[in-house]
């Protein structure tokens, strides 16, 4: 007598766990995911917010000297508004491809004036810690009345800075950063008054 065929029962081998990755790479994806993340912020901070740049020339010594590295900040003036001591980067006005940075001496409508050196916005004496005696030069300027919209900047270094005295107030469209920090050399790290 024939047995009737009984169903078998198939016994599958258990699958082995998947291999668990190693330690180490793991923490290499982590630090490649960071690194990543880290320099796309770092790209938006230096395209829209903070850019670093290198001072050329010594209009502005001693605050800033020839070669010196500092920050500037390009979306500050889209915040608040720009005010007299700020020291700002803008277009030159007769060649926009170079770049100029100077101190904000005057605000639109002021009327500005120097008599032998000595700067006097809306009939008083402005007081320039930032100009030390040996910087001064004892050129006069007749009176004018900044424009609406525009600016008038001097170096600190007055007796060799190519500044409003020469090209005239500077429109706010020209400028398009706020001298904030300064980092290198480093006995000059801090923030830029």
């Amino acid at each position: 007598m024939e047995m009737p065929d009984q169903p078998t029962t198939q016994v599958q081998p258990e699958a082995a766990p998947p291999a668990s990755e190693p330690d180490y790479l793991r923490t290499l994806r982590t630090w490649m995911r960071d690194l990543f993340f880290c320099i796309v912020v770092s790209f938006f901070i230096i395209l829209f917010v903070y850019q670093p740049v290198r001072v050329e020339g010594g209009s502005m010594e001693p605050g800033l000297e020839d070669q010196e590295r500092i920050f500037i900040n390009k979306l500050v003036y889209r915040l608040e508004s720009i005010e007299r001591g700020d020291i700002i980067v803008f277009r030159y006005p007769r060649d926009t491809h170079k770049s100029f940075i100077k101190r904000v001496i005057g605000l639109p409508g002021d009327h500005i004036y120097i008599a032998s050196g000595h700067v006097f916005v809306n009939g008083n004496q402005l007081l320039e810690p930032y100009v030390p005696s040996d910087y001064q030069d004892a050129r006069s300027f007749a009176e004018i009345v900044v424009p609406n919209s525009a600016y008038f900047v001097l170096g600190d270094h007055r007796s060799m800075s190519n500044d409003s005295r020469e090209f005239g107030p500077v429109m706010h469209g020209y400028i398009y950063g706020k001298a904030v920090f300064g980092y290198w050399p480093m006995e000059k790290l801090g923030i830029l008054h």
